[in-house]
């Protein structure tokens, strides 16, 4: 069974406010998050099915809500970047540099080979699109059958 919401009096009675005043969608959402587990004591899930976002989401505008109440709002956490990285781009790059170099001087990068030597020096086996998104991170442009190496 999901937990039941902990929110005072004074901070619904704030969130109705907002509601009443509100400007935007988003402002309306977060008092909305708050509202309706302290009137109806709905719980994440069923908050997020009534607004129309996630549970996760719920939780994040709920999280806003109680920073704009407060004198000092913490400042959002930033959401995306590389999560789940194996190196840093610093590494990446060190890593890419000798097939690089290789591929100037002539010779065609073999993605089975630079996917080897990535797994050994991350101890770890890997897909091969996560060493094509690595490359193309660090700017090569797989050949393509269609275009033309020749200059008209």
């Amino acid at each position: 069974m999901a937990r039941k919401p902990d929110i005072s009096n004074n901070l619904a009675e704030y969130a109705r406010q907002v509601v009443r005043t509100a400007e935007g969608a988003h402002e309306i959402r977060k008092a909305q998050a708050i509202l309706l587990p302290a009137v109806f004591s709905l719980d994440l899930v069923a908050t997020g099915i009534a607004i129309g976002r996630s549970k996760a989401t719920v939780c994040r505008l709920q999280a806003e809500f109680r920073a704009d109440c407060t004198s000092s709002p913490v400042a959002p956490k930033r959401r995306g970047g590389r999560r789940r990285q194996n190196m840093s781009l610093d590494q990446e790059s060190q890593f890419l540099e000798p097939f690089f170099q290789e591929a100037r001087e002539g010779k065609p990068l073999m993605v089975a080979e630079i996917r080897k030597a990535y797994q050994t020096a991350i101890g770890k086996s890997v897909p091969a699109s996560t060493v094509y998104r690595m490359l193309a991170r660090h700017g090569w442009d797989p050949p393509s059958p269609n275009r033309s190496t020749d200059s008209d």
